[in-house]
């Protein structure tokens, strides 16, 4: 069954498959960038920041070259900035230790910063036709539907039964294109929501589908607790300029720049604000504009942001004063974008 399920899956994939840049390369670098980008984001939305890091670092040695102020800015939008802190550093480490040139095997390219068991199969079976086996959430979906599977894919345990599931379905004479099909299949076919089982080329094999179990798989656990985040941002201004802090490891967005912040536990009116702490206590209120939630894996933050206009910016520690016209300079979260988007929409 495992061939002649290759076999029809490749067929499947040669017809439908979606005409992807990073499909058109072996190079190792652009299909690690394309991998990086990917995870957590839309193919159309990935897509246009691929274009972006390849016209702005075709090689792994301009990547590395590149100060992180700037990969970050060029990543704004992505969100999950860590990934793009890790992509920096693993691109300068590969320059250190293996002199510009990307490692050739998988436990090499798994040792990168960043890289986990997912990104490592997919770059050694795509760029160098390795016997690696891809597993992410197309996988997990397509094999737990097809032999209805009911483990739990977020314990331990699950995640190593489908890894060897996933090593010994592997057609190791044509990796490259078996992990494509695969996490293609279930990117367009055997999706999340509303799967095409009536017209699945494996349909008679499907024992979820015989089951009645296909909206059941994968089965989880669990869901993780999410935590609410109350933010009152500051947009200070004096003789056209601003204050602006950059946040530091621990945290969210780590490196990257937003407005002083009192975070508090809960939603306050702007009177409460303790803003003579930071030294603010002549101003004129301009407008408060209240953010929709921001939905981030585990946290859901509640914005506020405060425009006050003062005689001269207060001294606030770890913050730096800018001209305002050079914000779209700094990297910055999207959340704080959003707000500055509607600003210049007034």
């Amino acid at each position: 069954m495992k061939s002649e399920f290759s076999e029809k899956l490749r067929a499947w994939y040669e017809a439908n498959k979606r005409d992807l840049r990073w499909r058109h390369t072996r190079d190792p670098y652009l299909i690690w960038l394309s991998e990086t980008i990917l995870q957590q984001t839309r193919v159309q939305q990935g897509a246009a920041y691929y274009d972006r890091f390849v016209e702005a670092y075709p090689t792994i040695r301009d990547l590395a070259a590149a100060p992180e102020d700037d990969v970050l800015k060029l990543w704004q939008g992505l969100g999950y900035y860590s990934r793009a802190r890790n992509l920096h550093a693993a691109a300068r480490w590969v320059v250190e230790h293996h002199g510009g040139a990307f490692p050739r095997t998988y436990d090499e390219v798994r040792r990168l910063k960043g890289v986990g068991d997912y990104t490592a199969a997919a770059v050694c079976s795509f760029a160098y036709g390795l016997p690696t086996a891809v597993v992410d959430g197309n996988v997990y979906r397509l094999y737990s539907r097809l032999l209805d599977i009911d483990i739990a894919i977020d314990t331990p345990a699950g995640q190593r039964a489908f890894r060897t599931l996933a090593e010994e379905w592997l057609d190791k004479e044509h990796p490259a294109d078996y992990n494509q099909a695969l996490m293609e299949f279930g990117a367009l076919h055997c999706t999340p929501r509303s799967p095409r089982c009536a017209e699945c080329p494996f349909e008679q094999w499907c024992l979820a589908h015989a089951a009645g179990t296909v909206a059941e798989r994968p089965r989880k656990q669990g869901r993780t607790k999410i935590r609410d985040r109350y933010l009152n941002y500051l947009h200070l201004t004096a003789a056209g300029q601003t204050l602006l802090h950059r946040r530091t490891a621990g945290d969210i967005w780590q490196g990257l720049y937003e407005f002083p912040l009192i975070e508090t536990a809960e939603a306050v009116p702007f009177e409460v604000l303790p803003l003579a702490k930071l030294g603010i206590d002549r101003f004129h209120l301009v407008r408060s504009v209240e953010m929709p939630p921001h939905q981030l894996s585990h946290q859901r933050l509640h914005a506020r942001f405060h425009r006050l206009e003062v005689e001269a910016l207060p001294p606030i520690p770890e913050t730096i004063a800018i001209p305002e016209e050079e914000l779209d300079r700094y990297a910055i979260p999207r959340l704080v974008d959003r707000y500055l988007d509607k600003l210049s929409a007034k």
